[in-house]
């Protein structure tokens, strides 16, 4: 174990000037990508499973969560952006700083079994996938899964872009096998729309609304966004970072637009193919048939290669995660064969037991909707502290935006606590 801080590229840290002399397309580009290694966190197989479930049991009704979901995370991911850019650090190691250590130790905790729950959902996920499309039993296809993760984590030693255009790819295998699907299986507009309307039917739904946006703000990207700002471009005055701030917006803007898409496609095909079929949604196996036997071949398929897509990258975006999240807390760093062996372990031990693999990512959902406060509360208050961000510091109606949601999600686990228990 070392104590030196994480590095999220080995490159040279070019300065933003630098970065725009290269061209506008070329420059503007290379402004832009941190955000999208967060939005692959929102379509992971963990939203696969909770938008699936949620359209086939209560049809359009939840359409509003996975709306709301998705509009909540932009905020978050922009404030843990301009974190890294203000201030030069990552959530996490303010949080070191300013934390008692207790606290401190605290949070780390909870960091790392929220990125054992993340872990579960992502091998889980890749695993029918790589079923799915080519057999594979369970438990093999969980230790591929895991090799491919670390091929995609190795591109980093070439520098952040090469990893970042692999992570983007694969977004956009997922965002076209939705599309795909979505079109050939069409939807209920009418119904659709009626479903923004804010409602619940019993505590099953609560349930499942808590997992969705479990699986749609992740706690583990609001720490990674910060780290990845951080140390990506040099700023050398507060006119630069106003500027790269800007370019930061739409990043998160793009990115999560297009993560929101996802989301939706989801829950609208569920909702149009299995709400009154006979066919069941209850596991992802039984949805991969369910759209090959209603709309064909095809659409099973792209649902398939998207599962697969969703895995492999959210994997290797976990892994990174949890590498800034000790490191950020702990100064410390370990080997990413050892973190990866460590956090996927709950993940082979229920592929190897053949347990219900939907039901137990529905529960990882939750759980990760737990643990949200936790990351949103220290990110509140750090980019509302003068002290820190100085002339960035938050205006009062964000700061009052953020409570709303931290609230938000507190009162759904709050809600769903006193329903189960």
């Amino acid at each position: 174990m070392t104590a030196a801080p994480a590095d999220i590229s080995p490159v040279t840290q070019l300065s933003l000037r630098q970065t725009l002399q290269r061209g506008r397309v070329r420059g503007t580009t290379a402004l832009l990508g941190p955000a999208f290694i967060a939005a692959i966190a929102y379509v992971d197989p963990g939203n696969f499973s909770t938008n699936f479930t949620a359209g086939a049991q209560y049809g359009y009704r939840l359409v509003w969560v996975v709306v709301l979901a998705n509009f909540m995370a932009m905020p978050v991911q922009f404030l843990s952006a301009k974190i890294g850019i203000v201030t030069g650090r990552s959530l996490p190691e303010l949080c070191r700083d300013r934390c008692h250590p207790a606290v401190r130790g605290g949070l780390w905790v909870q960091a790392e079994l929220v990125a054992m729950a993340t872990d579960l959902a992502e091998f889980l996920g890749a695993a029918i996938g790589l079923n799915l499309l080519f057999g594979v039993p369970a438990l093999p296809a969980g230790l591929i899964t895991a090799v491919i993760a670390f091929a995609v984590l190795a591109l980093q030693s070439r520098g952040s872009r090469p990893f970042e255009r692999a992570i983007c790819f694969l977004l956009l295998i997922i965002f076209a096998g939705f599309g795909y699907q979505l079109v050939v299986g069409g939807t209920d507009t009418s119904a659709a729309t009626a479903g923004l309307v804010p409602s619940f039917q019993g505590s099953g739904s609560v349930y499942l609304a808590a997992g969705i946006i479990g699986a749609t703000m992740m706690p583990h990207v609001i720490y990674l966004h910060s780290a990845m700002t951080s140390r990506r471009v040099q700023c050398v005055d507060d006119h630069d970072r106003v500027r790269l701030l800007r370019f930061q917006r739409w990043d998160v803007i793009a990115a999560l637009g297009l993560a929101g898409l996802i989301n939706l496609s989801m829950i609208l095909i569920a909702a149009h193919t299995f709400r009154g079929s006979a066919h069941s949604a209850a596991s992802l196996s039984d949805i991969h048939r369910g759209l090959g036997a209603i709309i064909g071949g095809g659409t099973a398929l792209a649902f398939a290669t998207a599962l697969l897509a969703s895995g492999i990258s959210s994997s290797s975006v976990g892994t990174l995660a949890g590498q800034e999240v000790m490191s950020g807390f702990l100064r410390i760093r370990i080997p990413l064969l050892i973190r990866r062996a460590v956090t996927m372990a709950p993940a082979l031990i229920v592929l190897a037991l053949g347990l219900d693999a939907t039901q137990i990512l529905n529960f990882s959902q939750v759980v990760l909707s737990f643990g949200i406060p936790f990351a949103l509360v220290p990110l509140v208050l750090v980019t509302r502290s003068r002290a820190i961000m100085g002339s960035f510091v938050n205006p009062r109606w964000l700061t009052a935006a953020m409570v709303a949601v931290t609230t938000v999600v507190v009162a759904l686990n709050a809600w769903l606590l006193s329903n189960q228990f």
